[in-house]
C-alpha cells in the first residue's frame, strides 16, 4: 500500500465516518423527546439561586 492509496482511503472513509457522526449528533439534538432536556438546560444561566 503506497501513500496515494492510503491517503485516498483515509480521505474517503474519514469523510463518511464524520458525516455519519454528524448525522447521529444532529438526530440526537433534534429528537423530540430531548427537547425538554435542552430547554431546561438553556434556562440554567437565568435561574436565581
Amino acid at each position: 500500500m503506497d501513500y496515494e492509496t492510503a491517503a485516498g482511503f483515509a480521505q474517503t472513509w474519514g469523510l463518511v465516518y464524520f458525516v455519519a457522526i454528524f448525522l447521529v449528533v444532529l438526530a440526537y439534538a433534534l429528537w423530540p423527546r430531548n427537547g425538554r432536556k435542552f430547554r431546561d438546560a438553556a434556562q440554567i444561566p437565568l435561574k436565581e439561586d
